[in-house]
């Protein structure tokens, strides 16, 4: 199983909104990035990514699970690009924030912090269950 990062503005489409969707989910549009986009595609049905609020809070608030695989993006004109399904797994008992994240060792290494313009990205197993730790789930 591989994991995830994706990121979305709260004013955009927050978490709380994610909930909302329940287990039939929301398409994950509007990606216009090449390798954000390859992110995508290699997404599998089941695997888990983190819910990342950009800009406004920059934290990890909860996870979210891949429910339909890549298939082109109905927001995209050029029919480049690509989206795929998720559903809220489970929110965090303590967001973890972007600050937090920068000064743990443990993570420096994470694409969070090195490609931090990366709208989609992957998670080493590693990250995943520090973060899960500090997230309290």
């Amino acid at each position: 199983m591989s994991y995830w990062l994706v990121k979305s503005e709260p004013s955009v489409w927050s978490w709380d909104q994610q909930v909302a969707k329940g287990s039939k989910g929301e398409a994950w549009t509007g990606v216009r990035n090449y390798t954000a986009r390859q992110n995508l595609v290699a997404m599998k049905k089941g695997e888990l990514a983190f819910y990342y609020h950009s800009n406004e809070g920059k934290e990890i608030v909860g996870i979210a699970e891949i429910i339909k695989e890549a298939y082109p993006d109905p927001t995209d004109k050029t029919g480049k690009f690509v989206c795929v399904d998720i559903k809220a797994h489970k929110p965090f008992k303590t967001p973890v924030t972007l600050a937090a994240i920068k000064v743990d060792p443990k993570l420096a290494e994470m694409a969070l912090v090195k490609q931090s313009r990366l709208s989609v990205q992957p998670v080493t197993p590693e990250e995943w269950k520090h973060i899960c730790k500090l997230g309290g789930v």
